[in-house]
């Protein structure tokens, strides 16, 4: 029998997607299932990226250069620069997502059994990239009751030791929503130039930001220029998740020179992907304006809608497009489950992600799910409607 790897054996299962066979059994049986599981945004890519990708006229499809096209690199400091990010087109790498961005910033950074402090609940994968480096994720856990604000500096310290070599950041947050203010912003930084930490931020969801707080970005964060490694992508941005395109940015000539020697073993990004991401920085304010006002509206309609069923409760979130909400449930890995295999209303059921596949924390989350309002707002409300209804029926129950 072939050996499995340690590694293999610890690698986590997907919260968003190991439910995935259940829904499609239930859609087998006939069940309509509303997919609130995993940011994939029903909203249509910028037409201007779909007519790049039809006017492609090539003779050859060609690698592209290890570090993404020039030109559409060049392009990105155009764009980065009206957030106020002021970068070279060299200080860009483009990557096959940013999940890649993620796994090539520890891979360059971190040696096996380093640590790093990430809040939490946390995007699921971050671990799955960790345990691919043979880093070690150290939590510090924000809570629900506390709108996932986060702790105080010592509960960051009292994980500090001679094993730490970084803080990750997602901002603003998936799953919770969550935007960190100014002056938790200054707090990481000031963690990080204390400890000379490398600082990885994920700021994917900058353009869906519902409050009137401003974005900080980590490339803001004065005194620490060297130490930060910026994470992004375009999937969520132009509802292009299939192109897989990401981006890897950082000022430190070091760290860039480590991440090309894996970017150069994996040869190239996606082009045809490359094309169409250059493609949709000509979309213009208005596309971005009209996909913005949806979500404003769709968020106002789940989180009230979550708000009024009784045991549920959600805190607003302030960025992205996920909440994190604690239900009346023993167990939300089996109740969604549930939900699935067990149960129906009028034909319909509903997919979510439980949360405690966002904490490493045990027990954590358990009574909570990640949310993503990635349908429209009938869509939504029906949803709510038959989540309700598997609330009311659910023999695990918990009275408040």
């Amino acid at each position: 029998m072939p050996v499995i790897s340690l590694r293999g054996e610890e690698m986590p299962a997907s919260p968003i997607r190991k439910l995935a066979p259940l829904a499609d059994a239930a859609k087998a049986r006939g069940t309509h299932v509303f997919h609130l599981n995993i940011g994939q945004p029903d909203l249509p890519t910028p037409q201007v990226a779909l007519d790049a990708i039809r006017s492609i006229d090539r003779k050859v499809l060609e690698y592209s250069p290890s570090a993404g096209n020039r030109s559409y690199r060049e392009k990105l400091v155009d764009y980065y620069k009206k957030f106020n990010i002021n970068l070279t087109a060299d200080d860009i790498i483009i990557t096959s997502g940013g999940s890649e961005a993620v796994l090539f910033s520890f891979l360059a950074c971190l040696n096996p059994g380093d640590e790093i402090i990430v809040p939490e609940p946390a995007y699921a994968n971050y671990m799955a990239f960790a345990i691919s480096a043979g880093a070690v994720i150290r939590t510090i856990t924000t809570t629900i009751e506390e709108g996932f604000s986060l702790p105080k500096v010592e509960k960051f310290e009292e994980l500090i030791n001679e094993r730490t070599r970084a803080i990750l950041i997602c901002n603003p947050n998936n799953p919770t929503g969550y935007l960190y203010s100014r002056r938790e912003m200054n707090q990481i930084r000031d963690l990080v130039k204390k400890y000379d930490l490398v600082l990885f931020s994920d700021e994917v969801y900058r353009e869906f930001i519902y409050t009137g707080s401003p974005y900080i970005s980590a490339c803001h964060l004065e005194g620490i220029e060297q130490n930060v490694v910026l994470i992004d992508s375009v999937s969520k941005r132009y509802s292009e998740c299939g192109i897989r395109i990401g981006a890897l940015i950082t000022k430190n000539k070091e760290i860039r020179s480590a991440v090309m020697k894996f970017c150069q073993a994996r040869l190239s990004p996606p082009l045809i992907g490359q094309i169409a991401a250059e493609a949709s920085l000509d979309a213009g304010e208005e596309y971005m304006r009209e996909v913005y006002d949806e979500y404003v509206e769709r968020r106002k309609c789940l989180i009230d809608g979550l708000n009024r069923i009784p045991g549920v409760y959600s805190p607003i979130p302030m960025g992205a497009f996920y909440t994190v909400a604690s239900l009346p449930v023993d167990d939300s890995d089996k109740f969604c489950a549930w939900c699935l295999s067990d149960f129906s209303y009028e034909g319909q059921t509903v997919f979510m992600a439980p949360a405690s596949g966002f904490y490493t924390t045990p027990d954590a989350g358990r009574n909570e799910v990640r949310i993503a309002y990635v349908l429209k707002k009938d869509d939504l409300n029906r949803a709510l409607f038959v989540l309700e209804k598997a609330l009311e029926s659910y023999p695990g129950r918990v009275n408040a």
